[in-house]
């Protein structure tokens, strides 16, 4: 007899949304009566099901940024996520938690070292947070290229989860996990999630009402009766549908994965744990660029796409912003290779100093062969913040929406000027004039609202905080 199993997959994540001057977030009206979207789905999604136990009976990932905002806000419900997820690595000798890209960038628009300082970053917080290599990893919006896949693979991790129409295949078996083969002779296993079951989860609450007619009446009927391979079928939507953008699912997630699947004799799983026993039997192609919310590729993060209309200003905002991306690269290369091999490798690595495992000064010290003065320490450290806020421009959802003239597309044009102007104040190089041409044309189809305005107004906001804070002395 086979075996029948399934997995509920919850992709956890939010947006950075800190001022990058103050490092706090805004109030943010709409998310009343709390001060922001991310306290109102704290206590409507990640609290609750931390404490109905739900992260150790799934497979989830935790957005890094998200990861950081709780450890803030709510340090004992962080410590509730990662114990559960750890509890199964200590039983299984793997876990059910996968890592994710830093700051959920679209990685197939971005370039080979932006992918990798992401999947990097993302790994590196993973560890840090739970204290074990990820075999699993989140690709944002499961957007997917061959390059992404080849880095992945390069940095140990085993396998990803995609969407079935992700796969170049007419007869694709969705119960069953397959190999992608990679330059260099590598290659990485590949989950899809069953389609029409995500979709019911995701957007047909009248489905989720009950836990075991959920099971009886949709999650059996999928296994095939003629198989000779034991199957797993894969559940895959937002944690926060769960209790936030649908009350009361949490309770749903807790019912069908601590009795309704054991009830009928589905055995609960997650993908590092099947790939122990179920190593994939089969390749299969990915078709490239490709993403899990949009059927259009990834032109919704880069252009016009029927998935969100007036999407005119999105093209102009991405070469605008790779044009500033590279200004401030070109700065810190400049500086950085006078004194290190490798200033990419050195960017990988900075995120220790985020994460306050190092200092600057201790992370140059291992790269750097020579003596460093303080003003070049200095100097290091203005342009290593500069790149931190230059990766935080291409968070996705700063093109999800429709209008240029909402806080997402805002808040990646803020952390755009205050790369600027840390690598002023690093370099004295000015690149205003070059930022505010490069994000001239792009403007709200709604409000007339123009990406430049907004960059200008956050480089002024920057240059006054800084010129009081000399006042103060600080």
């Amino acid at each position: 007899m086979t075996l029948r199993a399934c997995c509920i997959h919850g992709h956890f994540y939010q947006p950075p949304r800190e001022d990058p001057i103050t490092g706090e977030i805004p109030p943010e009206p709409g998310a009343a009566p709390h001060k922001n979207w991310n306290e109102r789905i704290f206590y409507q999604s990640y609290k609750p099901n931390a404490e109905l136990g739900n992260f150790s009976r799934i497979s989830y990932n935790l957005g890094p940024t998200l990861a950081d905002w709780l450890e803030q806000y709510d340090p004992k419900i962080l410590a509730m996520i990662i114990e559960q997820g750890s509890r199964n690595y200590i039983e299984h000798g793997v876990g059910n938690a996968m890592a994710q890209a830093y700051h959920h960038t679209i990685l197939p628009l971005a370039t080979r070292e932006d992918k990798e300082t992401q999947i990097r970053w993302g790994i590196a917080d993973f560890e840090h947070r739970y204290g074990h290599k990820p075999s699993g990893f989140w690709l944002p919006e499961t957007a997917v290229d061959l390059e992404t896949l080849e880095i992945l693979a390069l940095c140990g991790i085993q396998f990803t989860i995609l969407a079935p129409w992700q796969a170049e295949s007419e007869d694709l078996d969705v119960t069953q996990p397959y190999w992608v083969k990679l330059p260099g002779d590598q290659s990485i296993a590949v989950f899809f999630y069953q389609m029409e079951l995500s979709g019911m989860v995701s957007f047909q609450p009248n489905k989720t009402q009950n836990a075991d007619e959920f099971v009886t009446q949709e999650i059996l009927p999928r296994y095939a009766d003629q198989n000779d391979h034991d199957q797993l079928i894969m559940i895959a939507s937002d944690g926060e549908l769960y209790g936030h953008h649908q009350p009361f699912r949490d309770k749903f997630l807790q019912f069908l994965t601590s009795s309704a699947l054991e009830n009928h004799n589905v055995n609960l799983t997650y993908p590092g744990l099947w790939l122990k026993n179920h190593p994939p039997k089969s390749e299969i192609r990915i078709r490239e660029n490709t993403s899990w919310s949009c059927f259009h590729g990834v032109t919704r993060w880069s252009g016009v796409c029927a998935c969100a209309l007036h999407g005119e200003w999105k093209a102009p905002l991405r070469q605008g912003l790779d044009r500033i991306a590279k200004l401030v690269d070109d700065q810190y290369l400049d500086f950085a290779r006078r004194h290190v091999p490798d200033p990419w490798k050195l960017r990988h690595n900075y995120l220790s100093v985020h994460l306050r495992l190092a200092t600057v000064e201790e992370l140059l010290y291992a790269e750097v062969d020579h003596p460093l003065s303080r003003e070049q320490i200095r100097t290091f450290a203005l342009l290593l913040a500069a790149q931190y806020e230059r990766q935080r421009i291409y968070t996705s959802c700063g093109w999800f929406f429709d209008d240029f003239d909402r806080i997402e597309p805002r808040n990646i044009i803020a952390y755009a000027a205050q790369a600027v102007w840390l690598t002023w104040l690093a370099t004295g190089v000015n690149l205003k004039q070059h930022a505010e041409e490069a994000l001239r044309h792009v403007q709200s189809w709604r409000s007339g609202l123009r990406a430049d305005t907004v960059f200008d107004h956050q480089l002024e906001r920057a240059r006054l905080v800084h010129e009081q804070s000399k006042l103060d002395g600080s």
